[in-house]
């Protein structure tokens, strides 16, 4: 349809302008199905209301995004639709159940699960793991991202310094290796920050390393 031509056109052109200034990387698609009544840090950013029109759409994204040399990097993993708070500032919960999940909330993602990057969800799920975001949960990563979901590419964290996540850089990073993450991203600019992640990022190697260089 017209909005998935449109979709591919425009992130065809975003991806000339990022290439013009040296950036092979965005992130994008936006793959979450946004919940009514939800926050709406989503909001505006989702391409459609159903998990099949969010996938088509996120495809033509990824397609658009990779003809002008630039990956995309789908987010976020496993779903932020339902999200009732914005996780720059608190720490979602919901409380949905795996069946639920998985025919709404995953459904996209597995649709493009083939793509070569993702970007994690700081939110909890309780009925999968009540203790830890998706960044910083082996259960969720292992389980469902590798699992349910079937995406064995690259798997970023979104912003460490997101007040979703709580205590020390250096152990925010290291519960999210720990957890399965690939790679951590951090976009505040804050050096001191940096450094804490850095020390708390292991080598680029295994099946981390595979997937980089996929």
């Amino acid at each position: 349809g017209a909005a998935t031509a449109m979709a591919r056109l425009g992130a065809r052109l975003m991806a000339h302008d990022l290439s013009e200034v040296g950036i092979n990387v965005d992130c994008a698609p936006v793959l979450d199905v946004p919940e009514p009544g939800a926050h709406d840090i989503i909001g505006d950013r989702a391409y459609a209301t159903t998990p099949s029109q969010v996938a088509e759409i996120g495809r033509a994204v990824a397609e658009g995004l990779m003809a002008g040399g630039v990956l995309p990097v789908m987010k976020h993993i496993p779903g932020h639709g339902r999200a009732a708070c914005d996780s720059h500032h608190g720490l979602p919960v919901v409380e949905a159940s795996l069946e639920s999940l998985a025919a709404q909330d995953f459904g996209p993602f597995r649709a493009l699960a083939d793509l070569p990057m993702a970007m994690s969800a700081h939110v909890v799920f309780t009925q999968i793991d009540p203790d830890r975001p998706a960044t910083q949960s082996r259960t969720v990563i292992a389980d469902v991202i590798r699992g349910m979901i079937g995406f064995d590419g690259l798997l970023m964290t979104d912003d460490l310094s997101m007040h979703a996540l709580t205590g020390p850089f250096r152990a925010r990073a290291e519960a999210a290796f720990e957890a399965g993450i690939d790679v951590a991203l951090h976009c505040n600019g804050d050096a001191d920050e940096m450094r804490a992640v850095a020390e708390g990022t292991p080598a680029l190697e295994g099946d981390a390393l595979r997937r980089a260089e996929a």
